[in-house]
């Protein structure tokens, strides 16, 4: 198979290496090294930076078009994504932008090509640094890609990028519908929107209600999740609902019969269960199960601690999102979690709620610690919540875990989508699935 080298595939490379990009407080999303990750299409928006009018009219060297590739050079060199459209972002140094020549290579399979182990791996033996790792772009010239004839790039780069647009819508619905739930949530215990509805003198059952209900008129379900059997037994929508929220606020600022409680007197955490493995334990162990850290997944084991729905709450480290919310995992199946995270399961209502509950919480003042945060125990229970009453909290309930439902479904399919794709590129490269086999796979 005939071979040429990233460097002669290019028609043209936005780099702003170099340059320290002056920001600002507000404006165009600047995006870094660490938004760009192989296990998603497009760039994420994490610890993002901005951006001016100015400077971004007239610092930039250039600025990627749709369907460029995102390429890291430095701190995880080689890893690279997609350019969507419209483009919601900039780049500065440590990556740059690359446009295939669409006469030489097939850009999808261009981008297939690049995440595949055998790019991977040259990158790997090319990159310098030892602190950070450095792939430099005058290494271009040297990293070969294979090049199959037209219809085998066709072939090989539609596959690989519909299986990866699907990961992606599944992932973005996955937002949407968490999003859901957090309005409802801000609607019902942060807003008391339906009392204030009722007080604006709002008498129709839908006007009580307004538009928050992500699953208006759904019927009531036994819990598809977490739920401790809490179910309404009645169809949930606006009718059902609106009698369920006083029509007015008490004195102490919450809706008639609400009170202040604690987190803590309504989950279980089941933190003396955990059992730290270092990482060489971790290597003698590999498995198929998820080995959880505070904020991600750090590997895989051969055994698991926890089987069942819990929520996994960062305990040390990086306990506190940009926009001070705390990080949360939702999590389920058979699970290994370290001593770094919490874990947290509902017990007067479900698992699910509780994520949404923190979801929704300034952590910010529960923490310890100058250089390193930290969220004891102790602080974590006493994170205020709006009590509201078991009718509510399982109406709550029960629209929710349907959201959460569809949201592991989504994320499962999203699993097995990734390790196909993954067990496909090496074999489509290599020629050892036959070229329709491939089509298929696209269709």
């Amino acid at each position: 198979m005939a071979e040429a080298s990233l460097a002669s595939l290019m028609s043209h490379v936005v780099d702003n290496r170099g340059r320290t990009c002056p920001t600002a407080e507000t404006g165009f999303p600047l995006i870094a090294t660490n938004c760009v990750k192989s296990d998603g299409l497009y760039p994420t928006f994490e610890k993002v930076r901005h951006v001016d009018e100015d400077t971004y009219r007239n610092w930039f060297r250039g600025h990627p078009i749709p369907g460029d590739l995102i390429f890291v050079l430095k701190g995880s060199p080689g890893e690279v994504c997609l350019t969507p459209d419209p483009v919601p972002f900039c780049i500065a140094q440590d990556m740059v932008a690359l446009r295939p020549d669409p006469e030489k290579v097939y850009p999808p399979y261009l981008f297939a090509a690049l995440r595949s182990d055998r790019a991977k791996n040259d990158i790997l033996n090319m990159h310098v640094g030892t602190m950070i790792p450095h792939f430099k772009k005058g290494d271009f010239d040297r990293l070969f890609i294979p090049i199959p004839d037209e219809d085998d790039q066709r072939a090989i780069g539609d596959a690989y990028l519909t299986i990866s647009k699907k990961i992606e819508l599944n992932r973005r619905m996955n937002e949407t519908l968490e999003e859901m739930a957090r309005a409802l949530f801000r609607d019902w215990f942060v807003d008391f929107g339906p009392t204030r509805r009722q007080m604006q003198g709002a008498t129709d059952p839908a006007a009580i209600m307004g538009h928050a209900l992500p699953a208006a008129e759904m019927p009531a379900q036994s819990g598809t999740g977490s739920a401790p059997g809490t179910s309404t037994t009645k169809p949930l929508n606006a009718i059902t609902l609106a009698p369920l929220f006083p029509a007015k606020l008490g004195d102490n600022g919450l809706p008639e019969g609400w009170e202040m409680g604690s987190i803590g007197d309504h989950m279980s955490i089941f933190d003396s269960k955990r059992v730290p493995l270092s990482s060489r334990e971790r290597e003698k162990r590999l498995g198929p199960y998820p080995y959880h850290g505070a904020t991600s997944v750090m590997g895989y084991v051969d055994d698991f601690l926890f089987d069942d729905i819990i929520l996994l709450l960062g305990e040390d480290g990086s306990v506190i999102r940009p926009n001070g919310k705390p990080f949360t995992q939702y999590v389920w199946g058979k699970v290994w979690v370290n001593n770094h995270a919490h874990v947290l399961k509902g017990t007067t209502f479900s698992t699910e709620q509780l994520k949404v509950v923190f979801d929704n919480v300034d952590i910010a003042p529960f923490t310890t610690g100058a250089v390193q945060l930290k969220l004891n125990q102790k602080n974590m229970k006493s994170v205020p919540l709006v009590v509201a009453g078991l009718a509510v909290h399982a109406a709550y309930d029960e629209m929710i875990l349907p959201l959460f439902a569809k949201i592991r479904a989504n994320t499962e399919e999203n699993q097995t989508l990734a390790a196909l794709r993954d067990l496909l590129l090496p074999k489509l490269m290599s020629g050892e699935i036959r070229l329709n086999d491939a089509e298929a796979v696209a269709e």
